[in-house]
């Protein structure tokens, strides 16, 4: 038996990587998880893949940055699956590049995806989730949120969802919905592949365990915020950094 047994589970960006680690966790822990992304035929094979492993999931196309997209999604979910339970905002991109050199579009593609997507989705469902008085959400951070080199867009937007989710929790407490966040450190995933070797192994040297870490490692943490045992968590920001001091 799961711990999440007969809940239903939204993760953004969940076609891939990090997202995709932390849905598969939801899904071990009898969940049925939504697979919501922007490519319709990555949630699908994702759908696909879980389903042969004797997972429930499910599948919906949706840009966070639009709010209608957003709305379709929880409208689907709520129509289709009768509840939701679980929010995962994980969908985040970065556009890294010098302060000074930074153009407008590079900034505001960063902030729409990261904080307005995380934001219209957290409203989405702390709608519904008020209606019933309960409901998880957790909110993917970034050790970047107190500042990094080249990431003045990225680091501003995480910084924002550490605002957004300890203002959440505070109005949402007293309906039985926690809001915490997490703050990855160096984690093994399609974004980080594609930095440079040596930057990689630099990385690596300033992390005390010595590794990169692994989508599990999060999704492990996701995994008990999301369940009854971490009620009486929340407005937390939890760094998963293999022993980086934030």
């Amino acid at each position: 038996m799961g711990r999440l047994n007969g809940k239903i589970a939204i993760v953004t960006g969940a076609a891939r990587g990090l997202g995709k680690g932390i849905a598969e966790k939801l899904c071990k822990e009898g969940a049925t998880t939504i697979i919501a992304d922007i490519n319709q035929e990555s949630c699908d094979e994702v759908v696909k893949e879980f389903e042969s492993e004797g997972y429930k999931a499910d599948a919906f196309k949706a840009n966070i940055a639009d709010r209608k997209e957003v709305q379709d999604l929880f409208g689907y979910v709520k129509e289709k699956h009768g509840t939701i339970d679980i929010l995962v905002n994980n969908a985040g991109i970065n556009r890294d590049t010098t302060l000074v050199k930074m153009t407008d579009e590079q900034w505001q593609q960063v902030i729409d995806v990261n904080l307005t997507g995380t934001f219209y989705c957290t409203q989405e469902a702390a709608k519904w989730m008020k209606e019933k008085e309960y409901g998880r959400i957790i909110s993917i951070s970034s050790a970047s949120w107190l500042g990094n080199f080249g990431q003045a867009n990225y680091a501003a937007s995480k910084a924002g969802v550490v605002g957004l989710t300890k203002t959440a929790a505070r109005e949402l407490a007293r309906k039985n919905i926690t809001c915490n966040a997490i703050c990855p450190g160096f984690v093994d995933t399609d974004m980080t592949r594609g930095v440079p070797e040596k930057v990689w192994d630099q990385m690596v040297q300033k992390i005390p365990m010595g590794r990169a870490g692994k989508p599990s490692d999060v999704a492990n943490v996701i995994s008990f915020l999301a369940s009854d045992e971490a009620s009486y968590v929340t407005g937390e920001v939890i760094n998963v950094g293999g022993g980086m001091i934030l």
